[in-house]
């Protein structure tokens, strides 16, 4: 199983980015998929999650309102939508899948981890 995160970039507080991640070798409904982030020397840490069916999701209390997990399992993709970004949210962003987990919040929930995406929000 193979990760790949792509759509971060510089983007000004307030303003959006959408981050993707495109799963392969195995289709994407078998997994419940998350986000976490990592800050120059910071734990890396949960941002969201999203069970098989897409039905349960479930946000960090940092983000929630202004981040959109979503999932389309037809194009074994995750979406990221993330509105009103602020500086504290500059990390890189990671996408990780579950086999044991539906929407798993802490790192141990997760098997495979994709390479990260840099998100970077200038104020």
């Amino acid at each position: 199983v193979q990760l790949q995160a792509s759509g971060g970039g510089l983007v000004q507080a307030g303003g959006s980015l959408r981050l993707s991640c495109v799963v392969s070798g195995h289709p994407l409904s078998s997994y419940g998929m998350g986000w976490f982030r990592q800050a120059p020397g910071k734990e890396r840490e949960f941002v969201a999650t999203i069970a098989w069916s897409g039905t349960m999701k479930n946000y960090d209390d940092s983000v929630r309102g202004r981040f959109t997990i979503s999932r389309d399992n037809a194009k074994n993709t995750v979406f990221l939508q993330m509105n009103h970004l602020k500086p504290e949210d500059t990390a890189t962003y990671y996408c990780a899948a579950s086999e044991r987990s539906p929407n798993g919040s802490t790192r141990p929930d997760y098997d495979y981890w994709g390479q990260g995406t840099q998100v970077t929000v200038s104020s």
